[in-house]
């Protein structure tokens, strides 16, 4: 068997946000910020860590805030240096020559797999990641860069899992899986069940927005049945490639963040901040003079 590296990450980017409206009527949801950092951001430097040389955004219509976000800005870097501010002007530099990165649209929301599918021709022949820009995984070891070297032992796709206990697990894709017997966090998947009843899910194990993907999902995606609303699940297609070749559930060591909802993304904004070294005693001081 050949051994591939992953070098591309594949960013869906085309929806609208609305569960963010009306922040989101102008502004790309994917460019809210948790601090000072929009969301985009923090899944490409994880995406760079693990390895990628190669970043692939799908966007959809009012997405130029993503593209003007990593390319440089001569004028705002002249201001910069003018004013002697040498750590901005080192951040803003950097976006511009973290990877390259390319765009490519999905002219309708038709669902996770129609948005991978869009990045078929410049991922080309060989497997790469997907991270959704919504999961924001806190960990010593970037959550990517642990399921990169998971895939240098197996050669094959894998999803990120977490464990949800009771039913919550109802607002997740869930693995029924077994261990294997190599590496306690891999798991072998038989099947998945998206969004399951809490009483008929197969196991506790939560899919969430990180994948390694083999190229022959392309295939799988093509051949899969649109469900509701006309969308392509990637999930249909994942139950598909099952049918081909091996697919490997990863617990990963981390904390995640859902930032696709106000409540998560607020818990998100609190935790980062307490973690920075230039933020966190002040707002942990006010924190506590807070009335709760």
């Amino acid at each position: 068997m050949a051994h591939h590296m992953i070098r591309k990450a594949v960013f869906p980017a085309a929806g609208m946000g609305t569960r963010f409206l009306p922040a989101t009527k102008a502004i790309p949801k994917e460019m809210l910020c948790l601090v000072d950092k929009p969301l985009i951001q923090y899944g490409v430097e994880e995406a760079v860590a693990a390895g990628c040389t190669e970043i692939i955004i799908v966007t959809g219509r009012d997405k130029a805030a993503m593209e003007d976000h990593f390319d440089t800005s001569p004028e705002l870097e002249a201001a910069l240096a003018a004013k002697g501010k040498q750590a901005l002007l080192d951040a803003v530099r950097s976006l511009s020559k973290l990877a390259k990165i390319v765009y490519t649209r999905q002219a309708e929301p038709l669902g996770l797999g129609h948005a991978i599918l869009m990045a078929k021709e410049l991922v080309g022949d060989e497997p790469f990641c997907v991270l959704l820009p919504d999961d924001i995984v806190d960990a010593r070891v970037p959550c990517m860069k642990q399921m990169v070297e998971a895939f240098e032992e197996t050669q094959a796709s894998i999803l990120a899992s977490e464990v949800v206990e009771g039913p919550a697990i109802s607002n997740y894709g869930c693995l029924d899986c077994t261990p294997d017997a190599r590496n306690p966090r891999l798991m072998a998947v038989k099947g998945m069940v998206e969004k399951p009843r809490f009483e008929e899910a197969p196991s506790a194990n939560a899919i969430i927005g990180r994948y390694i993907l083999t190229p022959r999902i392309f295939e799988m995606i093509e051949g899969v049945k649109p469900g509701a609303g006309g969308e392509l699940q990637l999930t249909d297609a994942i139950k598909a490639l099952l049918q081909h070749e091996k697919v490997y559930g990863f617990r990963y060591e981390g904390k995640r963040h859902d930032a696709g909802d106000k409540l998560g993304f607020l818990k998100a904004t609190v935790e980062l901040a307490l973690k920075r070294e230039d933020l966190g005693p002040g707002f942990r001081e006010w924190l506590k003079s807070v009335p709760l």
